[in-house]
């Protein structure tokens, strides 16, 4: 196990296990439990982890045995209706109260010495912010990795349809729990079906094809858009992080398609005053458990022995670390976003972009997005294989996307912060998405995703609408001799569902619409930039 990961810290102890101990959730039904502890005499704090994913691999080695071996209990927990635990499963309703049953359990084991702690990532971070909505008085630190607090933005962007999310998170739901074998099958099985699904009329169901069955909560997430819907409500654990007095350590990497929720949490944990340390990576959702299982280990382990053992001596100096890419170095930092001068971007005819302002009002430049025919996604944040950076000539090379290059920079900028563009726009039907990104271009014209972000347009046929687009955030170095380019086209399929183009349900709509999207001046793209430090 340990000649997976290279770096890991040297084991404390062997590692007992109790597996199969059944725990009464709120509602009685048997949550069932593995206990993993220390061989070793004496009083350890303890770790809840509660998951719907299985009690298996990964979850029993990586959170398990490893952190049983530094000296913790750990409570690996099949969420109800998972893992061969009772009840039926829901995507969110039953956590926060199957979670405090589960303490008040904790409370009448002789081994349990009244520190607890919380520690997962995805959906087993969602159900720590479950916990931390009535934290109990035992627990005294979170480690929240790569996790979730809002179910309806995994599942939706301003009112599009993330698809590839809704598909990978119905996968995992359905098998994970199974076991290594069922769940990979029905991975690969998506993978050689997601064309088909997603090209589908209509698109609803049509994930029948992949999953096997019909998960009883699909059909809600994929057809409730609206995040106002009463679906939703109660859905987001945002509020707790408002007022949580719980030292919650933060990790998640540029291309997680979570990153943001995470970005939110530390947001809003920072204004409330509570402790709080943010770590990013050059990571996807799923690599940084497997390539960065090494540092991400390092730092929960770190913080929760701070808080758990009261020993900080691992902790680092400052609040944030953040990888920087385009040049592979980490950089410390007090907090997230550093000041930094916004610096505005626009692009002008013949794809050039320039820092000096339009003067005059025209089209800069225009295409047509035709949705039987769709701009398709390449990289980013998402949950499959294909996420991350990758070489973007493919996808520039198409007539429905639009392309934004600056001059080669003459010294290196750094870019710390948030991305957002500005758009000034018009459609012939009055609907249509936006998606655009941030790319580095090296001197050999590889051009290379960064951040990207999408909005969905509703505007009046012909006249030129003005709308900001959040970008994500990002850490990243241009080289001299680099180029930044700025990408735009009218979605990225099937990370979001298509637009078909006339107001009708991307789910259940069977016609489509070709759009024709015109840019205009006074767009920007805005970036949070500075030279390089000495």
């Amino acid at each position: 196990m340990r000649s997976t990961w290279r770096g890991l810290p040297p084991k404390q102890h062997e590692a007992g296990w109790e597996p199969g101990l059944v725990v009464p959730a709120a509602d009685g039904s048997p949550l069932l439990t593995d206990h993993y502890f220390p061989r070793a005499p004496g009083d350890f704090p303890t770790l809840l982890v509660r998951s719907p994913y299985g009690r298996g691999l990964p979850w029993s080695p990586q959170y398990g045995l490893l952190f049983a071996e530094q000296g913790f209990h750990v409570v690996l927990q099949s969420c109800r209706g998972t893992g061969g635990s009772g009840g039926e499963f829901d995507l969110w309703r039953n956590e926060a109260a199957d979670g405090q049953a589960t303490v008040a359990w904790l409370r009448e084991r002789p081994w349990f010495n009244g520190t607890l702690g919380t520690v997962g990532p995805s959906y087993l971070g969602y159900v720590q912010w479950a916990l931390a909505a009535d934290p109990p008085p035992e627990l005294k630190a979170m480690v929240v990795q790569v996790g979730l607090h809002d179910p309806y933005a995994l599942f939706h962007a301003d009112g599009a349809l993330r698809l590839e999310n809704a598909l990978a998170v119905g996968v995992g739901m359905n098998y994970q729990h199974q076991g290594l074998g069922p769940f990979l099958k029905a991975t690969l099985r998506l993978q050689r079906r997601l064309r088909h699904i997603s090209a589908a009329q209509p698109l609803r169901e049509a994930y029948m094809a992949a999953l096997g069955s019909k998960p009883s909560w699909l059909d809600d997430v994929m057809t409730h858009s609206d995040t106002k819907d009463a679906y939703w409500r109660g859905a987001s654990l945002a509020e707790p992080a408002e007022r949580l007095r719980v030292p919650t350590a933060l990790i998640t990497g540029w291309h997680d398609t979570l990153a943001d929720q995470t970005f939110e949490q530390y947001d809003r944990l920072r204004q409330a005053g509570c402790e709080t340390a943010l770590l990013v990576g050059p990571w996807t959702h799923t690599s940084a458990l497997q390539q960065g299982w090494s540092k991400v280990f390092a730092e929960s382990l770190a913080w929760l022995r701070a808080h758990l053992y009261a020993d900080p001596s691992g902790l680092r100096p400052t609040a944030v670390r953040v990888h920087i890419g385009g040049e592979d170095i980490w950089r410390d930092l007090d907090e997230w976003p550093p000041t930094a001068a916004a610096t505005s971007w626009y692009p002008i005819p013949g794809g050039h972009l320039t820092q000096q302002a339009p003067t005059e009002s025209a089209s800069v430049a225009a295409f047509l997005y035709d949705p039987a025919d769709p701009t398709p996604s390449l990289g980013g944040p998402l949950l499959s294989r294909t996420a991350g950076p990758r070489n973007n000539a493919t996808l520039e090379a198409r007539n429905d996307v639009l392309t934004f290059t600056g001059p080669p920079l003459t010294e290196p900028m750094d870019i710390l912060g948030h991305v957002s563009a500005r758009l000034s726009v018009s459609t012939d039907t009055g609907h249509a998405d936006v998606f655009t990104r941030l790319c580095d271009v090296d001197p050999q014209g590889r051009s290379v995703n960064i951040c990207d972000g999408f909005v969905r347009l509703r505007t009046a046929q012909q006249a030129p609408s003005q709308v900001t687009v959040p970008m994500s955030s990002t850490a990243h170095r241009f080289q001299a001799g680099h180029r930044i380019r700025w990408q735009i086209s009218g979605g990225a399929h099937p990370r979001y569902a298509r637009n078909p183009g006339n107001g009708e349900s991307p789910v259940d709509t069977t016609t489509f619409t070709p759009v024709r999207i015109t840019l205009h001046t006074h767009s920007a793209l805005v970036l949070p930039s500075s030279s390089c430090p000495a």
